[in-house]
């Protein structure tokens, strides 16, 4: 996995978290559910990147 992409991947989640912190301290429910949307988002990332890391190697 790059670590360009490693980094974007973990940032996403990062993100993800804190909207989601936020959202559920303001009762903003669109920005809770945004904030999940992003933790998944850069989940599908590090997954994807770890599958190419995979086939590099075979």
């Amino acid at each position: 996995m790059s670590t360009e992409r490693k980094i974007d991947a973990k940032a996403d989640e990062v993100k993800g978290k804190v909207k989601e912190g936020v959202g559920s301290a303001t009762d903003d429910r669109s920005l809770e559910t945004e904030g999940k949307g992003d933790q998944v988002k850069g989940k599908v990332k590090g997954a994807a990147e770890k599958v190419k890391d995979v086939f590099k190697k075979n």
